[in-house]
Parts: structure tokens; sequence; C-alpha cells
């Protein structure tokens, strides 16, 4: 419902505390939705003219999820410098949808949407899922830094995979066509029970990697 979409805009721009997603998953008719800017300017969200928007800096790009009604039409307005994107976007039951602000070569941007149903909880392990949202990094893969193994292998395009893996502290080498890209990214101490993500986007300078911890808004 669109009524329901733009009540949850209007909520953003009340900047909740952000908190670890809860370990059991979603309640079977909850949705989420988060907003990513990678764009190299400031990146706000709107849910109607006159309201205060969601401002997501470069320096802190990434929003918790906020939770919508299943099913429900979220809409709003996406404004990057001077463009504007008009968004909307249908997110399922026991989904977690991520809206992302690509730039483009012409220097625009684009909304790209990726969604998941993430089932992989463990109390034990750490998720960590790899988004890939480069087209120029061919056959995106991550690996542990200095080693050969891939945690993620050749993931296409505007998609994702997500894997558990032990609770440790870890680097990560983003791999393009079997060949290593920029510097490792230093994911930190990565904690049992807990959901994260590297994001693969692409810059004026090359592809590059972008981490977060998952967490809602409440």
């Amino acid at each position: 419902m669109a009524s329901a979409g733009a009540g949850l805009l209007v909520s953003l721009g009340a900047h909740a505390a952000e908190i670890a997603l809860y370990p059991t998953g979603p309640a079977e008719d909850s949705a989420f939705i988060r907003f990513v800017n990678a764009a190299s300017v400031p990146l706000e969200v709107i849910a109607q003219p006159g309201q205060a928007p969601l401002r997501l800096e470069t320096a802190a790009p990434v929003s918790a999820f906020f939770p919508v009604q299943a099913k429900g039409a979220v809409k709003g307005t996406l404004v990057s410098g001077a463009q504007t994107l008009e968004m909307t976007q249908t997110v399922a039951p026991g989904e977690f949808a991520t809206v992302v602000a690509v730039p483009r070569a012409d220097g625009g941007v684009a909304q790209v949407a990726v969604r998941e149903a993430p089932d992989d909880f463990n109390a034990l392990k750490a998720s960590l899922a790899f988004f890939s949202l480069d087209a120029g990094c061919v056959e995106a893969s991550l690996r542990p830094a200095g080693r050969t193994a891939d945690l993620f292998k050749a993931v296409a395009d505007g998609t994702l995979q997500r894997r558990a893996i032990n609770p440790v502290r870890l680097a990560v080498q983003l791999v393009c066509a079997n060949a290593t890209v920029g510097e490792p990214l230093d994911l930190g101490e990565l904690k049992a029970g807990e959901r994260y993500s590297v994001l693969l986007l692409p810059s004026a300078s090359g592809p590059r990697l972008l981490s977060t911890m998952d967490a809602l808004s409440h």
C-alpha cells in the first residue's frame, strides 16, 4: 500500500537508533528496506515534499533496515546532487531489500534494488553477504586477504551471495576476472549471531568495497 510506504519514509528522518538484527530472523509478515549511497555527493531519501529527508552522507553511506508492510509499495524520491529519481519498491514477506544509488559513467546515478530472504541463522557463526553492484568487475569474487580460496566466487552483477563463517577477525580482498583489485578491506572482528554485508560499488577510481553490519532501526 502506498500509504504504508509513505509512512515508513516519513519516519526515516527521525534518525532512530540502530540495533543488530534480531537473531531468529523476521516474522513471517515482516519486510525491511535500507538505502545505500554509492555516489560522491550526499543522498536524500524523501517521502513527500516538505517532509524531513533521510540524508546519507558519503562518510556514512548506509542506513539501517527500516520495517515496512510486506507487499506494500514503498514510494519516495531519491535526490543525489541535481538528479531526482522516483522510487517505488515492493518488498515481500521475509525479504530485506537494499536500494543503492549507484554512480553512472555520465556523472548521474541509477537506483538498483537487491533483495534477499536470509535463512542462514546460526548462533555460533557470523553471516556475511557479498553484493556485486559494479558491472565493470567481471566475475566478482571475494577472498580472505592473503589467501587463494574464495569466500564468494563469480557473483553476478546486481545480485548477492550470503554464507555463514566463523566469528573471527577478517580482512577481504576483491577479485575481478581472477585478478586482485585494490587493497584488502578490514572487516574487524565478526561476532557470532550477527549479520554483515560487503558491497562492491563503482567509483571514479574503479571498483571499491564498502562494509556494514546489518542493523534494524527502531
